[in-house]
This record gives structure tokens, C-alpha cells and sequence, in this order.
């Protein structure tokens, strides 16, 4: 922890003077929550499953193939007793003291909201909220979990999707829409917990025109000659020691 002390005290500082914070992230805030990124896709995945996660979790698949989906979904993307870290939980805090205005996630996990976090715009949806197609009646996460095979709507007997923005499916343009506005209003943005390779949601970072913009992943990404604080290592440990 040594070696990035000095940064620490900089964000400090950065944190301290500004009252327009907003907080932009990603996997990388949920994996110290022991919620893996699906990219890093392990050994044993090749013998669950004949198609890669990108696959699987694409609208196409959905439509054709949906037991496979469900599949993977209940064993891949739900963890229901999975907690706020120490980032989520800062976040929360500065958001209470009223310096952070925003929390732009591409998570799906609801943790932002469980640590206390009230304005949380979820670019890629939520595993929390599922709704039938027929009918459009809501059902819980766990009555996802319970059920087998593809879930049916107990309503109408309609297939119940999850609120999860699908590959092929495009955002929610509300939710841009607000996230263009909190970035473009921000006086300080912090990138943490994603290699920005995903878009469009990694293109909302090109509204930002703020005094600093801070970036916190452990490993490089595009805009890391861009920040005007970079710290390479584990946003948990990092907000922890604000």
C-alpha cells in the first residue's frame, strides 16, 4: 500500500474540495464482493458450457435457446448473499454527506442500493427486478432462483426476463440520458472498477468536461494518459483508506 500513498492523500484531497462528485464503474467494484467478472472465464466453464458467456448472454440465445440461458443465468449471475464492500459503502457516504451526486453503474447486482447508495443509475439493468413478457407482471430474483427451467409468470403463464440488458439489446435511453447529464455536470469524475471496454456505456465518459478526472482499476485502461489521478489497484482497498 505503500507505493500509493501519495495518491491516496491526493484523492483525499480532491474529495475534500469538491462538491460535484459523480462515480462511474464497473465488475471491478463487485469482484472484492466475491461476485467474479463472467469475462474471466475459468477452467471448469469449458466443461459446463458449449458456448462462451458473450454468447449465452445475448438476446439471439435468449430467444432460441432459453433453458441454456436460464442455465447459466441462476449459476452464473446471481449471488444473492453476496455484501456491499468498502467502496460501495464510501459511496454511499459521500452521497450522504452530499458530495457525490451520482453512482453510474454497469453492475446488475443491486449491491450500490443495498449499501445505501439512492441515486444509482444502472446502465446494464438489474438481476433484482424481472418482468413477465406477456404481462408485464414483476417477480423477485428469488422466484427466479427457485424456479426451473425457464421461469413462468404465476399470473398469466407468460415467460418472466430478467431486467438485464442483453448483448444485441440496447440501453435504457433514459438512463443515458441522465448519465450523459450527471457526467457532463460533474466537477470531478471517478473511473473505478473497469477497463472501459464495453460501449456504449464506456462512451459516456467523452461527456465529461470537470477539473479532474481520477481512474482506480488494477489494470490499465484507455483512458488512464487522460486521468489526472490513476491508481492501479483494487477500489475496495482504496476507498477504505479514504
Amino acid at each position: 500500500m505503500e507505493h500509493y500513498k501519495e495518491a491516496i492523500e491526493e484523492l483525499k484531497a480532491i474529495v475534500a474540495k469538491y462538491s460535484n462528485i459523480v462515480f462511474f464503474g464497473g465488475a471491478g467494484v463487485s469482484t472484492e464482493s466475491g461476485i467474479p467478472d463472467f469475462r474471466s472465464v475459468d477452467g471448469l466453464y469449458h466443461q459446463q458450457y458449449d458456448y462462451p458467456p458473450e454468447t449465452i448472454l445475448s438476446h439471439t440465445f435468449y430467444r432460441r435457446n432459453p433453458s441454456e440461458f436460464f442455465r447459466f443465468y441462476r449459476n452464473k449471475m446471481l449471488f444473492l448473499d453476496a455484501k456491499p464492500n468498502a467502496a460501495h459503502r464510501k459511496l454511499a457516504e459521500l452521497e450522504a454527506q452530499g458530495k457525490l451526486k451520482a453512482v453510474i453503474t454497469q453492475n446488475i447486482d443491486g449491491l450500490h442500493q443495498a449499501a445505501g447508495s439512492r441515486t444509482v443509475l444502472e446502465l446494464h439493468g438489474s438481476v433484482l427486478r424481472n418482468y413477465c413478457e406477456k404481462c408485464g407482471q414483476f417477480h423477485d430474483v428469488r422466484y427466479i432462483q427457485e424456479s426451473a427451467d425457464v421461469p413462468k409468470c404465476e399470473k398469466c403463464g407468460g415467460s418472466v426476463k430478467p431486467d438485464v440488458v442483453l448483448y444485441e439489446e440496447g440501453l435504457d435511453s433514459r438512463t443515458m440520458t441522465d448519465a450523459m447529464r450527471f457526467i457532463h455536470d460533474a466537477q470531478v469524475l471517478i473511473i473505478g472498477g473497469t477497463s472501459l471496454a464495453v460501449y456504449p456505456a464506456a462512451g459516456l465518459i467523452d461527456y465529461f468536461k470537470g477539473d479532474k478526472l481520477v481512474v482506480i482499476n488494477k489494470a490499465p485502461t484507455p483512458r488512464d494518459s487522460y486521468a489526472d489521478l490513476l491508481i492501479q489497484a483494487p477500489i475496495g482497498e482504496v476507498f477504505s483508506q479514504l
